[in-house]
């Protein structure tokens, strides 16, 4: 099975990190105590600009939590088949051959979900396998082509979709000065990116995966991982003003603690070590969960410029960050043929989901 593309979609509203700084002192107003201290952890997070969902104007005009889902909604399905249009036309797979759609997101609430709606959209085969996922954030990207791949494996013949879409400004609390709400309010972004993953018989059955030359690395396993009793480190508080932030500070700890002894499992179990890896695709997170993580698999030289460049150029896209590392990865840093790479990704739970990847 193997990864044959990977594509992104965003909003037409971009913005530096400087105006948007800007707008949110105005937007909270005499509330903002301390208008500096919100600027130190802009500046902290790295990022340099963001795409938003709607003009700065619009978010002014939102009331209720109804109305910012309804935006969600609406955004949603643009960004989701914008996204799953370019992952099929980059890896020359129609429509019609997708067997399973998985759809991510951790920022807006619909039923039907917005995977029945991209099929109506995008005319997918009436007997599609569609499974929407909820409440994992960061980690869905990662555990979204794991749940692909698991699928594929039962069906070599066919392929699968996954789409995510996390628009994470329409989740911003007015009334929440936290901290956490704070440092989010800096850090997180909008976007989209899907992923089609294909079966070992796919191509027998189907048109020529490289016809565009940018066919991925085949997976070779997935492991997922959970941490008991981390359900406190990362998720939402759900009231009826929608999702307030919880971010706990001792994410990296964890994160030091336990990714490398996984990772170094993980391999073992397949007759691999760390030092086989030449290729790496992970969540773009934070400043401080990219240093964890670094420091958790030794990691230097650059190794993780792609999740820092995609902090940088477009923030944390929650569920969709690895998703567009995988892109710019596949794009623009691909591996020689041959190369071993992980993929991974850490999100509520607290969990972290790792893909075995080969070039």
């Amino acid at each position: 099975m193997r990864i044959a593309s990977a594509a992104s979609a965003f909003p037409k509203h971009y913005y530096s990190q400087q105006f948007l700084l800007e707008q949110l002192q105005n937007y909270w107003g005499d509330r903002l105590k301390n208008p500096k201290m919100l600027a130190r952890l802009h500046k902290h997070v790295t990022v340099e600009g963001r795409y938003l969902s709607l003009p700065t104007e619009e978010y002014y005009k939102i009331k209720t939590w109804g109305e910012a889902n309804d935006a969600w909604i609406r955004v949603a399905q643009e960004l989701g088949e914008q996204a799953l249009c370019r992952a099929l036309q980059n890896a020359g797979v129609e429509a019609s051959q997708i067997g399973a759609l998985f759809f991510t997101t951790v920022t807006g609430i619909a039923s039907p979900s917005i995977d029945a709606m991209l099929i109506n959209r995008l005319g997918l085969s009436h007997n599609i396998r569609r499974t929407p996922i909820f409440g994992l954030g960061c980690v869905a990207g990662a555990a979204g082509i794991a749940r692909a791949a698991d699928y594929v494996s039962a069906y070599p013949a066919q392929a699968a979709a996954l789409v995510s879409v996390e628009l994470c400004s329409l989740t911003l609390q007015r009334e929440d000065l936290s901290v956490a709400n704070l440092i989010s309010s800096g850090l997180f972004a909008d976007g989209s990116a899907a992923v089609v993953v294909t079966g070992e018989d796919f191509a027998s059955s189907g048109p020529e995966i490289s016809g565009l030359g940018i066919n991925g690395p085949k997976i070779l396993a997935t492991r997922s991982v959970f941490y008991p009793g981390t359900e406190e480190m990362m998720g939402w508080h759900i009231s009826e003003k929608g999702f307030r932030i919880v971010l706990s500070p001792e994410v990296p700890t964890l994160i030091r603690e336990h990714l490398g002894h996984d990772v170094d499992q993980f391999l073992a179990d397949h007759g691999h070590r760390r030092s086989d890896l030449r290729s790496w695709v992970l969540h773009t997170g934070g400043p401080k969960i990219l240093e964890a993580t670094a420091a958790a698999l030794d990691l230097n030289d650059g190794q993780l410029d792609a999740s820092w460049d995609c902090l940088r150029k477009v923030g944390n896209l929650s569920s969709a960050s690895v998703l567009v590392v995988l892109e710019d990865v596949m794009k623009r840093r691909r591996p020689d043929p041959g190369t071993l790479g992980l993929l991974a990704a850490m999100g509520p739970g607290f969990c972290s989901e790792l893909l075995l990847l080969q070039w």
